[in-house]
């Protein structure tokens, strides 16, 4: 790929943290997501992002706001400016609702085709942008086409509730995973990440398995979903994606000490994607291989 000049890029630094919110109805999609589980970032995921932004010239903004590295914004500055060879490329590291309430922040992710959320924590993301001018401005990006990407916490945040990483994962019962608002760019999914390198199958299927409408989807590291307006979903990079799919099942529960039922299923339907597979998010059916994968 042909290298264009780093033109300097807007780099804003800001610091701090804020307090979770309330549910409410998720934003009608509109745009691309690119979605990588961890690890290394795949070059064909990185590149699919940039080529749906609308090329290298296209605004880009990125949100290192999971990271407590403080060298993050940098990072990210350099990845897309100097290894993408994007030209216009602003870092917003808003930190605090406060940051996020800037109009100028807004304004930059407002009139963004890229938004791309770097990884860490997912719970600094939603809780500094959940209700804010900044994350009202990434919203109306996104229904209006832009795309949004991420890794790892900057993938778990899109969901709608989110996995915040915190509680007890040796367990499939009721209660034993929690879940606060998230994003929202990836309706009627919850989706987890580092998924197989981190065995992290018994955190979601606790989320399903108390929510079984919802679709659960696990992103392995150095892996991504590319997912198109329409809810097809297309695995990039070198692992796999696993999805369940607990709305025909039937889930069963077995009361415990301490009022947390074990919860269990039969019917569970599960999908282990590979690189260049597909699969109908909004049918709830795989689609077989991407043209060109060289795969049967």
């Amino acid at each position: 790929m042909r290298r264009l000049p780093l033109v300097p890029a807007l780099i804003v630094l800001v610091l701090a943290l804020a307090p979770a919110l309330a549910p409410s109805a998720a934003p009608a999609p509109g745009g691309h997501l690119v979605l990588i589980g961890g690890g290394d970032k795949p070059p064909e995921a990185m590149r699919k992002f940039v080529e749906l932004a609308g090329g290298p010239d296209a605004p880009i903004v990125v949100f290192p706001t999971a990271s407590e590295e403080a060298d993050a914004a940098a990072h990210y500055a350099d990845l897309f400016g100097k290894e993408l060879g994007c030209t216009r490329v602003a870092v917003l590291d808003v930190k605090t609702r406060e940051d996020a309430g800037r109009s100028d922040f807004a304004d930059t992710a407002r009139g963004a085709r890229g938004i791309f959320f770097g990884g860490g924590d997912q719970s600094r993301i939603t809780r500094a942008l959940l209700d804010t001018p900044v994350g009202a401005a990434v919203a109306e990006a996104f229904a209006r086409g832009a795309v949004v990407g991420g890794t790892s916490a900057g993938t778990a945040c899109q969901s709608d509730p989110m996995i915040t990483g915190e509680g007890d994962f040796t367990v499939i019962r009721a209660g034993a995973v929690e879940t606060v608002r998230g994003l929202g760019f990836l309706p009627g999914v919850v989706v987890d990440q580092h998924f197989v390198a981190r065995q992290r199958s018994n955190r979601l299927l606790s989320v399903i398995l108390e929510h079984p409408a919802l679709l659960g989807v696990g992103v392995d590291e150095d892996t991504a979903i590319w997912v198109g307006p329409d809810g097809t979903l297309e695995v990039l990079g070198t692992r796999s994606v696993l999805v369940y799919d607990a709305s025909k099942a039937k889930v069963s529960r077995a009361p415990v000490a301490g009022g947390k039922d074990l919860l269990g299923v039969q019917g569970l339907r599960m999908e282990i994607l590979l690189p260049g597979d597909r699969y109908d998010l909004r049918r709830r059916r795989p689609l077989g291989r991407a043209a060109g994968t060289g795969r049967n």
